[in-house]
């Protein structure tokens, strides 16, 4: 079967179910929407519709307070039909940018970065899953699939992510930094990959020009289209928002400085609940802070797979971040099987996916318990989302474990498959 068979197949298949679920059960959107794990404040369907019901009255969509996502979002939804009415156009919508975020997923594993670049080549190279299995294994993910189906505007900010990568791997390096200021400008944390993404995108251009890159001049050039690309999308939000700065702090403040304590999977919400109001600066700080150190010693100590910085990044983003979902959770495990050859180095993967799979199941029962039985209180719900982080950590840090493994095997090869223990 030729290869272009295979991925119109996948993605017939994959649409096909989208589709299907849409048409099937419709009011099953209204209802994900409405989830906690799969919405948030700054993602959310619900509210977007909320915003977009002020725009096009010629009110600003931030006077209220409700509504915290990009004004670029707006006049896009603006031409689609009500979605209360007709909602084909948005489903689709929702399902063609699925596919997308799949096809770059099939470019980043069509390159073999993972395995081999101008830094690192693996030992275990030719361990690999095709890259029809690694697409298939985001586009029929369950975390994936009601993401869609729930429509939350965290799917534009996981496909531009997936674009910046895959065009940094293959070499495009204005594409992947204007794709990776999309990314920022709709959600603010991807702009802590710049560092890892610009070793990655110096690989690519080293390999497609078949020469090495001048380093300071590429980062000098990159960084500065990558703000020049930043400040256009905030340039255009400023006049399509009536010439003026709200947008800021109601999109962007408010994942700084965590006004709406609405719970979802993440950690911070509880406990900035339960905080003193003279102690929350003093946290907030020190919750930043946390999230943004592993920036700086990933992209240092995994230099020689800056794929795998990013990936490892993406997943603490997962965990860490102000208002976390499962996109997020559904974005790092789609590209983890790129690393395949180093999962039999792998020593808690049974245990990690079981916590992740007990979480799933328990975290709405003790949502539902909490919030509409009447029978349980946060902690319910707390505990078990602190199961989910516990699962997600597990997989970051012993992905970590098997990456630096493997290139501890190559640096000496005479240790390959002998135990290792730190004294």
């Amino acid at each position: 079967m030729a290869v272009d068979k295979q991925r119109a197949l996948l993605f017939g298949g994959a649409a096909a179910l989208r589709l299907l679920l849409f048409i099937a059960f419709p009011s099953l959107p209204d209802f994900l929407t409405g989830r906690v794990e799969i919405s948030t404040p700054v993602t959310s369907f619900k509210r977007l519709q909320e915003g977009l019901f002020l725009y096009t009255r010629d009110v600003s969509p931030y006077d209220g307070g409700i509504f915290h996502q990009a004004p670029l979002l707006l006049p896009l939804f603006s031409f689609l039909p009500d979605p209360s009415t007709y909602p084909f156009a948005t489903n689709l919508l929702y399902t063609v940018i699925d596919l997308l975020s799949a096809n770059a997923l099939l470019q980043i594993a069509d390159t073999g970065i993972s395995v081999s670049n101008l830094r690192f080549t693996s030992s275990r190279k030719e361990l690999r899953w095709s890259s029809i299995l690694i697409a298939a294994t985001f586009l029929f993910n369950p975390f994936t699939v009601l993401t869609c189906i729930a429509r939350p505007t965290s799917v534009f900010t996981n496909s531009a992510v997936f674009y910046a990568v895959a065009k940094a791997a293959a070499g495009f390096h204005i594409s992947a930094l204007i794709s990776l200021a999309v990314a920022s400008y709709l959600s603010l944390y991807p702009i802590l990959l710049l560092p890892p993404l610009l070793l990655l995108a110096q690989d690519g251009l080293s390999r497609r020009k078949a020469q090495p890159v001048n380093t300071s001049s590429f980062v000098m050039n990159s960084v500065t289209t990558f703000s020049v690309a930043c400040f256009s999308l905030l340039g255009i939000s400023y006049l399509i928002t009536d010439s003026s700065w709200e947008f800021i702090s109601s999109t962007y403040g408010v994942q700084l400085l965590l006004p709406d304590l609405t719970p979802n999977v993440g950690l911070w919400w509880y406990f900035f609940i339960e905080m003193f109001d003279s102690f929350r600066e003093f946290f907030l700080g020190v919750f930043w802070l946390h999230m943004a150190s592993y920036m700086g010693g990933l992209t240092f100590r995994i230099h020689k797979q800056p794929l795998f910085a990013i990936i490892c990044l993406l997943g603490i983003f997962a965990i860490f971040q102000p208002y976390p979902s499962i996109a997020d959770t559904s974005l790092y495990l789609a590209l983890l099987p790129l690393y395949r050859h180093v999962f039999p180095l792998m020593r808690y993967t049974f245990f990690a996916f079981a916590t992740l799979l007990y979480a799933s199941f328990l975290g709405p029962a003790f949502y539902y318990l909490w919030i509409y039985a009447g029978s349980g209180n946060a902690n319910f719900f707390y505990a078990i989302t602190l199961v989910w982080s516990l699962g997600l950590s597990v997989i970051v840090a012993d992905s970590l474990y098997a990456v630096l493994r493997d290139e501890w095997e190559v640096e000496r090869p005479e240790m390959k498959g002998k135990e290792v223990r730190q004294i």
